[in-house]
């Protein structure tokens, strides 16, 4: 495959990252109040969390625009998302917040979802065909 190939497993899962990080910062800058009651977290974190993914939607779509990746970007992209990860799991672990059942589901799918971005970036960065150096 082709890196210039719109729908290779990496431009795929970037897109993918993308769009579900947008809906999610929407999600959470929009409707922070109402999460709040529903979730027990509170709204100022969850509109700092969607403040967070601004930048980095932003960041997700322009690189999978590109006509060729680079394995720095994509690696930047998968470390981000790996600290979201283990950032979500400090959240439930540490103590700092008190959510309710559907809290700690919100969070949990979050995480689960921004893993397995995690795993078809990173299989997608291993295709040499996929990036430029």
């Amino acid at each position: 495959m082709s890196s210039s190939q719109p729908y290779s497993i990496l431009r795929t899962a970037l897109i993918a990252d993308a769009a579900a990080s947008g809906v999610s910062a929407v999600l959470m800058l929009a409707g922070a109040s109402m999460l709040e009651r529903f979730t027990g977290l509170p709204a100022a974190l969850l509109r700092g969390a969607g403040l967070i993914l601004i930048p980095f939607v932003a960041f997700v779509g322009y690189l999978a625009a590109q006509a060729r990746l680079t394995g720095a970007a994509v690696w930047a992209v998968i470390v981000c998302n790996a600290l979201w990860v283990m950032g979500s799991t400090l959240l439930l672990l540490g103590g700092w917040v008190a959510p309710t059942t559907l809290g700690y589901a919100f969070v949990i799918a979050q995480a689960v979802a921004v893993a397995v971005f995690v795993e078809l970036q990173y299989i997608g960065l291993r295709r040499p065909s996929q990036i430029t150096a």
